[in-house]
């Protein structure tokens, strides 16, 4: 199972297309709210309902924690006290950390990134604190995934994919998708 995050001000590219990438793939995508309301505005004030709210998440049966980006989301989702402890213990324990967009941030504010490779919306490269800035559309270094922004989130919905469920699937979603 994978949890994508929602928080007011998400960038609804970037969690929808993940959420749906994943779901074709027969991958448990999970959209959680962080804001006590199953209802949560994008950026753009978009609705969307997610499927549980954060305090009904069972991480111990989650293998990676997703984070979409847009702004406030990313700030918002980095303010998160309890997601943030979370992102920690999966980093310690080695599991799944994906985030795009400007959501990188929270990775390299919370020292995540020391010494791995990692990219983040263009401008915003200060955020990523320790790492090695990879100009590289998706970046995945150890148990870290990271992307650039909306135009990327395909690759990076497609490459957890190929880290959960093989290279083959994430081929043909590939050919499905019309992405080759």
């Amino acid at each position: 199972m994978v949890y994508v995050h929602f928080a007011q001000g998400f960038e609804e590219v970037e969690a929808l297309t993940c959420i749906d990438v994943m779901r074709r793939a027969g991958i448990e995508a999970v959209m959680v709210s962080m804001t006590g309301e199953k209802i949560v505005k994008s950026v753009r004030n978009i609705g969307i309902q997610t499927d549980i709210l954060f305090e009904e998440a069972d991480y111990e049966s989650c293998e990676m924690i997703v984070l979409p980006g847009g702004m406030p989301g990313a700030k918002n989702l980095g303010e998160h006290e309890g997601l943030v402890q979370h992102i920690k213990d999966f980093s310690a324990n080695g599991k799944w950390i994906a985030a795009i967009c400007a959501a990188p941030m929270v990775f390299g504010h919370n020292g995540l990134l020391t010494g791995k490779k990692a990219t983040i919306y263009p401008g915003m490269e200060e955020h990523l604190i320790g790492a090695a800035y990879s100009t590289d559309r998706v970046a995945v270094d150890g148990n870290v995934i990271t992307s650039k922004g909306p135009g990327t989130a395909m690759e990076f919905a497609v490459t957890i994919v190929e880290l959960l469920k093989g290279k083959a699937l994430a081929e043909k979603l590939k050919n499905d998708l019309v992405m080759i």
